[in-house]
């Protein structure tokens, strides 16, 4: 009987350190699987690094609206620099060259616009593959050069202008942005999309901050160059700060192929209807950024509150912003899309009858508000449709990179139907339009 009881306790043991061995087996071999699914949806270290992103949100997409100073900047410049025998020779040389050195300055933003959600292509890859902190110093150190560089340029000298603007600033700025956003599903599952939209509102905050800032430095008693120095200056301290701030989590080391996510995306009905939608809204979506403020002066407004219609606009936006990540609680994220964009496309083709400071106000708020709960909601749409969170990085970059197409045409198409006429109706219409066909091609 004794004997019986001791085996039976032998045998209990040898269970539980089975068990216990189990155990630490388990914890030990795969600690990266329970913290990838359970991220803490707050925290010190997770507010933190939402703070960082909303920093390079707002020294990003919120500097790249304030190109408008800088092209009023530079095609003066660039006139003025011009011998007085081309303006002294024909009206028709001195409206073609006009026209060749707005053109070519329009590229510059366009290219600039084109290139941060193009380079998400890499930057989701390589975020992927754990390289986030290289990107986040790598792409803020390309930005504050690019800006010091640029205090150096001289009136003439396009060629440099086009390179450190348009290019390298670009390239930064493209690989800060999507990891930025994609590094906020480590730390927030349920509070995934209203964080992502709380960090987005950055860009229409610097979209308020930087144009006013720059227009009073480069058109005061500072000057062009230190007054660029000055702007290049406070980007780069808050682009430190966000270095410092961000924190990603210790997740699991296995990433998939960009030619294997590729092909999955292929298949999957969802995110090509998505890719498509977003892409044809693209050539609509800034055509109100780019062209309130001239429409509102070419129909005899004011043309300090002109000015002023872009920081009604994108304080609006900011709002949008903030609530989008409320709204999809009560009306499903998919569907605060398509209820965004088919607003966006009415308010667009509504600027046909913009004629006075009431109507200008009206456009600027409504727009803003919809256009930030559009733009607010595409990163969580990503997301929603990423069924394995170690691909975000690599679906991010292929969407954006699609999309991006759009931001780079979307400004010359419209100048080009807008024409030296200044005729509304056609570049409005088709604004509308294209801006509407997320709701008709949405993932549903």
């Amino acid at each position: 009987m004794a004997q019986a009881e001791f085996c039976n306790e032998l045998k209990t043991d040898g269970k539980l350190e089975a068990l216990e061995e189990l155990g630490r087996k388990q914890s030990s071999g795969s600690p990266t699987l329970s913290s990838e699914s359970d991220p803490p949806d707050g925290g010190r270290q997770a507010w933190a690094t939402a703070f960082g992103s909303f920093l390079i949100q707002f020294c990003g997409f919120g500097y790249v609206t304030s190109f408008g100073v800088y092209q009023g900047k530079f095609l003066h410049a660039n006139l003025s620099d011009q011998p007085t025998t081309i303006y002294n020779f024909v009206s028709e040389c001195t409206s073609m060259v006009i026209s060749v050195i707005s053109i070519s300055v329009r590229w510059i933003g366009a290219l600039n616009a084109f290139l941060i959600p193009g380079c998400t292509l890499i930057s989701g890859l390589l975020y992927d593959r754990g390289w986030f902190y290289y990107l986040m110093i790598m792409g803020s150190f390309l930005q504050s050069l690019s800006l010091f560089a640029l205090s150096f340029a001289k009136p003439g000298q396009f060629y440099m202008i086009f390179i450190l603007q348009g290019i390298l600033s670009g390239f930064g700025m493209g690989l800060t942005y999507g990891p930025c956003m994609a590094v906020i599903s480590q730390h927030f599952s349920k509070r995934r999309t209203l964080v992502m939209s709380l960090v987005a509102s950055g860009a229409p905050l610097g979209a308020i901050i930087h144009p006013i800032m720059l227009n009073h430095l480069l058109n005061g008693t500072v000057g062009f160059a230190r007054g660029v120095r000055a702007s290049a200056g406070f980007i780069s301290v808050l682009l430190l700060i966000a270095c410092f701030s961000m924190r990603t989590r210790a997740l699991s080391t296995r990433t998939a192929s960009y030619s294997a996510v590729v092909r999955k995306c292929s298949r999957e009905v969802p995110f090509i209807l998505m890719t498509v939608g977003i892409l044809l809204c693209q050539f609509g979506l800034y055509f109100p950024i780019f062209y309130l403020q001239l429409d509102s002066i070419k129909h005899g407004i004011d043309m300090q509150f002109s000015f002023y219609s872009l920081v009604i606009l994108n304080a609006a936006c900011i709002v949008g912003r903030c609530t989008a990540g409320v709204i999809p609680a009560y009306t499903g994220l998919l569907n605060l899309i398509i209820a965004s964009s088919a607003a966006c496309s009415v308010i667009i083709i509504s600027m046909i009858a913009l004629s006075n400071i009431s109507s200008v106000v009206v456009i600027g708020v409504a727009y803003g508000y919809f256009a930030g709960v559009y733009i607010a909601a595409l990163v969580p749409l990503v997301a929603m449709l990423t069924p394995d969170m170690s691909e975000l990085g690599a679906r991010l970059g292929i969407c954006f990179a699609i999309t991006a197409f759009g931001s780079l045409l979307s400004g010359p198409i419209s100048g080009a139907l807008l024409s030296s006429q200044y005729r509304w109706l056609i570049p409005s219409v088709f604004s509308g339009v294209s801006s509407g066909h997320c709701s008709r091609t949405s993932p549903c």
